[in-house]
């Protein structure tokens, strides 16, 4: 190769790399304004995130409080606050930045097989998110908070005179980060988990994974699912077996629609005259 050829296609590498530079500047821009937008309201979306344990603690006649343990953690709930919510608000214009980047270099063909997984991806993460939320969140603060004691602290009399010991009360006052913390482990992990459906589908759709495939290794993902809903969720058995449920169907739901990329992929085959009806790609 001469030098003039090493220079022609060095230059397109340079270009590309300054788009990229270009665009993840473009994305971290947004990412702070967003962060900035989020910190100046973290004091209501804070108070909205509270809401799962509020309904718990009303339902049970509880008064809903939670305490700064230390100094500075009220200003380390509004940086975990504004993470999240510049992340939230960032998303579509850094998803937007990644696809103009990708998007000339695919095929028009490519173009609309990866489209619909990029409007899928945040749709089912959003969804994942709202149904722990609004489903999982409430269900696991309540097993939790049904493990107080509601005590009078006063000794009671026993028929023959004898005092008995004072029951204590042991009531939740939980630490503002921590549940913070807990309430964003379960949106992170439901909205990832949700990413399941997409990720193999669109694996399917490259000839990654089959349909096949992936109900051979089904009693495999059963122990991985089982192990995941052991790592990412807290120790019970409720939230456990939620996720368990949820993933697993997932699972199922993403062997279907492989199943179908299959199907269409064999029908453009045999419309084209390349796949005989007796033959089947995989």
């Amino acid at each position: 190769m001469s030098t003039e050829d090493l220079e022609d296609s060095a230059a397109p590498l340079i270009e590309h790399l300054a788009e990229l530079r270009s665009r993840l500047i473009k994305s971290v821009l947004a990412f702070i304004v967003g962060m900035v937008i989020a910190f100046t309201m973290a004091e209501p979306i804070f108070n909205f995130l509270t809401a799962p344990l509020c309904t718990v603690l009303n339902e049970r006649g509880q008064d809903c409080g939670l305490v700064f343990i230390k100094a500075q953690e009220g200003f380390f709930v509004a940086i975990r606050i504004s993470l999240l919510g510049g992340f939230a608000l960032a998303f579509p214009y850094i998803a937007n930045q990644m696809w103009r980047f990708v998007a000339p270099g695919l095929y028009k063909s490519e173009k609309g097989a990866f489209l619909p997984f990029l409007v899928a991806s945040p749709f089912m993460f959003f969804l994942g998110a709202a149904f722990a939320f609004y489903v999982v969140t409430p269900l696991a603060f309540d097993f939790f908070l049904g493990f107080q004691q509601l005590g009078s602290g006063e000794q009671a009399e026993s028929t023959d005179g004898v005092l008995s010991a004072p029951v204590p009360s042991v009531i939740f006052q939980g630490s503002a980060e921590e549940y913070l913390a807990l309430t964003i482990k379960f949106i992170v992990a439901f909205g990832l988990c949700f990413q399941l459906p997409v990720l193999l589908t669109l694996m399917g759709k490259a000839g990654l994974v089959s349909s096949e495939g992936l109900g051979a290794v089904r009693k495999y993902a059963v122990v991985g699912i089982l192990l995941l809903a052991a790592i990412v969720t807290p120790p019970d058995v409720i939230t456990q077996v939620i996720l368990f449920v949820v993933v697993y169907g997932l699972y199922e739901i993403s062997i279907m629609l492989v199943r179908r990329v299959e199907r269409k992929r064999n029908e453009k085959l045999r419309a084209e005259g390349l796949l005989d009806d007796e033959d089947e790609v995989l």
